[in-house]
């Protein structure tokens, strides 16, 4: 790490010289602006006009666009981290109450944005989030914890024919799509920005592909879990037609792959090779669990057990996107030395 000392050029400014290699490699020259951030944890980066600015607007114009597009365009540039986006009617001077609606749509779906100006013609909103208010592991966590808080509710209220419980679980699915642009914003907007990496929680920018693979497949955990309550509100009695020791053995199953979903996330996060070998372990271990279920259950018909089947199919689908986020695991901790690996 080079040292710098800081001198003092008046009464109430402290000043130091930046080091010539970044300046020449980055055009700074004199006169030239730089962007200062102050960070937590005493940090203090600086970044050249070279690396795009994160206050970047952008305009969407309806004109030939429906609504479904243009909520679809804002939460788009949302991802690709613009801090303003305008909304405009273009050529055809107003804006249709549908746009407006969808305006007001996509705003309940992301964090962070709220409607600044509104006209006839145009609608301006900005987006409140700073990178360095999160990191991207700890949003990781969270969004495998509400995955898991779904599928469990979803299985709870399937044993106990509670649809209340089931509807619960749906509700938390908007929280988990939040969460999911909200990471997929971050990873977008460090990978623009090499500057944001450390803002996110990283030392570089080498985790980020990784995490976005990660991040999907968090998110199709939670539409698995989703499966499950939607099953719970559809079906007879909002239950399936088992017994006793079958809806057990269903949540066992659902036990286990609340561990492995858990344990991958983990292992990626702490780059721990251990770990995630210890996920295609346990996953190894009910690798038959879902057909094993099957062929014990008595004679129903074709719809019941057509609903058993679906439920075991998003579990089981649910330990192997686990186990992708694993082989993810395991390339990022062999790119750090270890008890394992040395790096030269």
């Amino acid at each position: 790490m080079e040292t710098r000392k800081v001198q003092r050029l008046g009464p109430s400014t402290l000043a130091m010289t930046l080091p010539a290699e970044w300046a020449s490699e980055h055009g700074v020259e004199k006169g030239n602006e730089v962007s200062i951030r102050m960070g937590g944890k005493g940090t203090l980066t600086v970044m050249p006009e070279s690396v795009q600015s994160e206050d970047s607007e952008a305009v969407i114009y309806t004109d030939n666009l429906d609504a479904d597009a243009v909520e679809r365009a804002i939460v788009a540039q949302y991802v690709l981290g613009r801090r303003i986006i305008h909304v405009e009617a273009g050529e055809s001077g107003t804006l249709e109450s549908t746009h407006i609606n969808a305006v007001y749509n996509a705003e309940t779906q992301l964090m962070g944005l709220g409607v600044i100006e509104e006209t006839p013609e145009r609608i301006a909103i900005r987006c409140s989030v700073d990178p360095e208010d999160f990191t991207l592991d700890n949003l990781l966590e969270r969004l495998e914890s509400t995955g898991s808080t779904m599928r469990n509710e979803a299985v709870k209220a399937l044993a106990h024919g509670n649809p209340d419980l089931a509807q619960r679980a749906l509700n938390r699915e908007r929280q988990a799509n939040k969460i999911f642009v909200l990471l997929l914003r971050l990873i977008f907007t460090a990978y623009q920005n090499p500057n944001l990496a450390r803002a996110v929680g990283l030392d570089d920018g080498f985790p980020l592909i990784g995490y976005r693979s990660i991040v999907k497949n968090l998110e199709l955990i939670a539409d698995n879990a989703e499966d499950i309550a939607e099953i719970v509100l559809e079906t007879e009695d909002h239950t399936l037609d088992v017994d006793s020791s079958t809806m057990r053995r269903i949540r066992e199953f659902t036990d286990q792959v609340n561990d492995i979903t858990e344990e991958a996330v983990e292992a990626a996060v702490a780059r721990d090779y251990d770990a995630a070998v210890e996920v295609r372990a346990m996953f190894a271990d009910i690798g038959d669990r879902e057909q094993e279920i099957l062929v014990d259950l008595p004679g129903m018909d074709n719809a019941d057990l057509l609903e058993v089947r679906e439920v075991l199919v998003s579990l089981q689908q649910t330990a192997q996107y686990a186990v992708r986020n694993a082989e993810i695991a395991t390339n990022l901790a062999l790119n750090e030395e270890s008890v394992h690996t040395t790096i030269n």
